[in-house]
């Protein structure tokens, strides 16, 4: 199994940063795209931004210009920088990590995880 464990949520006033982070751990063999969504109350989930293993990376129109998604792969550890914020930014962000993980006798298989969930929440 690969675990996700999330942290670095709050109540921020608006214009105000927040840094998010998800560290993977478990038996990993390799570590793909690492991204984030977030749902706002009331709302679907959306995507909010993607980096892959060669770093490149992907916003939400949304967001762009003032988050930014980095990965330290020596922690199996995504961050997401999250400036200018707005009320609507306000929500559960999740972070999806895909990759290969470590299986005994047998070569390694892909695994899809979820973290729990950080709340954001941005006041007017």
């Amino acid at each position: 199994q690969v675990q996700l464990v999330e942290s670095g949520g709050g109540l921020v006033q608006a214009g105000g940063s927040l840094r998010l982070s998800c560290a993977a751990s478990g038996s990993i063999f390799k570590i793909n795209a690492m991204r984030w969504y977030r749902q706002a109350p009331g709302k679907q989930r959306e995507f909010v931004a993607a980096i892959t293993s060669g770093d490149i990376t992907n916003y939400a129109d949304s967001v762009k210009g003032r988050f930014t998604i980095s990965r330290d792969n020596a922690k199996n550890t995504v961050y997401l920088q999250m400036n200018s914020l707005k009320p609507e930014d306000t929500g559960v962000y999740y972070c999806n990590v895909g990759g290969l993980r470590l299986r005994i006798g047998t070569i390694p298989e892909p695994f899809d995880s979820w973290g729990q969930g950080t709340q954001v929440t941005v006041s007017s």
